[in-house]
Formats: C-alpha cells, structure tokens, sequence
C-alpha cells in the first residue's frame, strides 16, 4: 500500500483560474498561488527527524527497509500529530530504498547521496536527505541509509551534515547522537551565515564543525555542473522546453545520486516559476505505473527497469533519457518550442560555462534571462482595481511581444499552471515580487534597453 503522506506532486490545471485537481499519484496541492520555494530565513531548526533505515530479511527471502533507530523520539504528542509522525515514518523506508528487495549482502559499496520530497496533507513539505553507506564491519553485509527529514531544503548543506553522520558511523551509532544534539540546538543560519557545532569524537578530541549557508539561498539546492557533465547543451534546451510547457519527463541513469541531482537542477531551471505537478526525483519500483499518468509529471528512475518502463501503456510519447546521456523518445517539436534566436543564445552560454568554477550561478542567469526577455513585462499589464487586487491583461500583454517568435511560445506558456500561479501571486499584491532576483534582472534589462534606445 502506498502511505497516506503524498509524494510529492500537485494536480493538473490547463489554465488561468482553474484550480489543481487531484492527480493520480496522490498529494494535496498547494493553494493558489502559493510558492513552492526552498529559500528560508533562519533561525528554524535544521532538522526534524534522523532515522536509519536497514534492510530486514522477510520469511519470503526478500528484504524489507525498516526504520531501526529514530532520533529524536518524540513524546506527548497530540493524535493528529501522532498521526502525521505515523504517516511519515510509514513513507520513508520505500524512499530511502526505491530499488526494490532484491538485495544480497556486500563487501563493498559506495556510498551514495540523494533527497526526496513528501508533501503532507496540509500542503506543508518534508524533504528527506539520504546517505546510503555500508556499516563498518567484516564480511558481507547490507548497506542502511541514514535519512534527515526536514522541512528546510539546502542540499550542500545536508549533504556535509551527512559526511559528518559517515564519519561518527564508521566508530560507532552512539557518537552519532551528540552531535545531531547539537545540530538541533542550533539554529538554522541565514544566508551568508556560518554556525559552528561543537563536537566529541573518541580518540579526536572535541571538533568544531562549521556549516555555512551559501549567500544565494535561491541556489542552495541545486547543483548544475551534475547535469552539464551528464547532458550536452542541445539536449539540456530541449528538456527544459518540455519542462516550460509542462510535458511528461522521465529522468532515468543507475545512481540515485545522479537521478537526484539532475531532477532537482532541471526543475530549477525553471526559476521563477516553479514545476507545479508530479515531481518524484527517484520513483520507487512499486509506483512505476505513475508514468501512465495523462497529466504532467517529472520523474526519476532507475536504468534497470527502462523494458518496465517502455512495456507501460503510455498515451502518448514522451521525453525520456537514458542514462542521462541522449533522448530515448521525443514528441518530436523540441527544439521548436523556444524562440530561436533565444533558444541559440542559451546554447552558447552554456557551452561557454561548461567548465567554471561560477556553473550555478552563470546557467541559473542563462535561464533567468530567458524569462526577463519573453515575460519580463508582465507587471505592466496587471490593472489594479481600488480594493487592491490586480488582474493581468493577458491578451494585451502577448500583444505587446514585438518578436513572432516570442509572442507565439508566450501564447502556449501562459496556458501552464506554473505561470498561472505566478501570475495569482503576483495579482495579491504589488509588493509581492519586490526585491526578488527576478525583479532585479528585469529592471537591469529595461534600464538597458532604455539606454540603447536613448
């Protein structure tokens, strides 16, 4: 049975003023409007939840992920919130171990970092950041995953609380309290911020481990170089135009580091709109027949269950990677979705930041500008009624794109749910989108433009 805490996933809308409906992976959508983001203020606790999840052999001979240790225990709960923490704890293990039961004891293993994301029913989220690892020992053994649960998304972050969790693993489980103690007295930094945790390691010493927010708290949970060593530029652009109008994607490739890492990088791809369906960043084998979904869905899965996946009875082809490396199938008008002479400008800055050291921030800018340039004007068709509330002007709005090309694809993404609920935020109120990246990008573009003008 699928637990009752949804994956995460929102319903399908076609358009302006329709509200989500229920997809058929299940999740509660978020209310109009509102923003999926992963940028937080600090001082929230970092965590929620450690638990370690091992495989348990069944009567059968197959194995089973069971949580067996969970930290902290919490008590006095009211029934609802026992409820929540029982729906939540039923969903991890199936995430923690997508790959099936099919396991057998190992000598070696390389560790393998990845997340989740599981939306409860009052649309609040979880994500759950793992470390696969095998135990220390000798002989043959099964490797266990060490998952925190948290409500704050920041994956370079986790991913270093994670190397600590590695290293305290490798002496013993009892050092691995202390220091996720502390973690939890500590508050959450701001962007730009450093917290240090003190720490006792046996034989080491007291440590003190510092742990710094990156300063754009917009990218603090992406990396893209992870999808630019995977995909050429060309392939990157087609997906992406897939993404922009809300198509069917299956990511698949073996790691399930690699599937997380390229999921999360294409989604924010899509800055400042957010991808408002399906998103399931490694599918777990028993929910494989969410690709018969005929609503839009990004997902992960693992190269070995590519024949389960091309035996599905699909409605129609769609995107689909193999190995991260080529398109498996395409619709076939990939590369005819974004305007061209936008579309050969984002090629070229891509291949121009393959190799630096600044990849998130040069390819999220790439990106961004797109956006300034197709629908950087919306602000200036939203008419303000007295009592405050905006209502875009949207047929005057794709009127006033000069560029064929441009209007043409505007005319499909504004029939998305993305846009369609960033227009509902941003129709609440004028001071929504003030101060944000995107509004800085588009007044430099239109202080630009005047002084070309002028």
């Amino acid at each position: 049975d699928i637990p009752s805490l949804r994956i995460h996933n929102q319903g399908m809308g076609t358009g302006r003023g329709q509200s989500p409906a229920e997809d058929c992976t299940p999740e509660a959508p978020r209310k109009a409007g509102e923003r999926s983001s992963l940028s937080y203020l600090g001082g929230q606790f970092f965590f929620e939840y450690l638990v370690v999840v091992s495989l348990k052999k069944k009567s059968g001979g197959d194995y089973e992920p069971t949580i067996t240790y969970q930290f902290p225990k919490r008590e006095n709960m009211l029934r609802g919130q026992k409820e929540e923490e029982e729906r939540l704890l039923q969903a991890i293990p199936l995430f923690c171990f997508p790959d099936g039961k099919n396991w057998a004891p190992l000598t070696e293993y390389t560790s393998e970092t990845f997340s989740f994301v599981l939306t409860n029913v009052d649309g609040s989220r979880k994500i759950g950041y793992c470390r696969r690892l095998l135990p220390v020992g000798r002989g043959a053994r099964l490797p266990e995953v060490f998952c925190i649960i948290s409500c704050l998304g920041c994956f370079g972050l986790f991913s270093k609380i994670l190397d600590e969790v590695e290293k305290r693993r490798q002496i013993s489980m009892a050092v691995i309290y202390p220091f996720m103690q502390g973690l939890r007295e500590s508050p959450f930094p701001a962007p730009g911020k450093t917290v240090t945790i003190k720490s006792f390691i046996p034989e080491s010493g007291t440590e003190l481990i510092e742990l710094t927010r990156p300063l754009d708290s917009r990218l603090e949970h992406v990396e893209f170089q992870a999808l630019l060593q995977r995909l050429t530029p060309r392939i990157i652009i087609q997906i992406f135009a897939s993404a922009v109008l809300e198509r069917r994607i299956i990511f698949m490739a073996e790691e399930l580091s690699v599937l997380s890492q390229c999921i999360h990088a294409v989604a924010a791809l899509l800055y400042p709109f957010t991808w408002a369906h399906t998103y399931i960043p490694v599918v777990p084998e028993c929910l494989i027949d969410t690709v018969c979904c005929p609503t839009p869905f990004m997902v992960g899965v693992q190269i070995r269950h590519l024949q389960q996946i091309q035996d599905q009875p699909m409605e129609e082809v769609l995107p689909c990677l193999g190995n991260l490396t080529t398109l498996l199938f395409q619709v076939g008008d990939e590369e005819e979705v974004l305007p061209a002479k936008l579309q050969s400008e984002m090629l070229t800055s891509l291949d121009r930041h393959n190799t630096s050291e600044q990849v998130n921030a040069q390819v999220s800018e790439c990106f961004v500008h797109f956006f300034v340039r197709t629908v950087g004007h919306y602000a200036s068709y939203i008419k303000w009624s007295k009592s405050g509330q905006g209502n875009l002007q949207e047929r005057a709005f794709c009127k006033a794109i000069t560029s064929k090309s441009c209007r043409k694809f505007v005319k499909k993404f504004v029939k998305t749910q993305m846009f369609s609920l960033f227009i509902q935020e941003a129709e609440r109120s004028r001071a929504t989108q003030e101060g944000c990246y995107f509004q800085q990008k588009i007044a430099e573009y239109q202080e630009q433009k005047k002084r070309r003008n002028s």
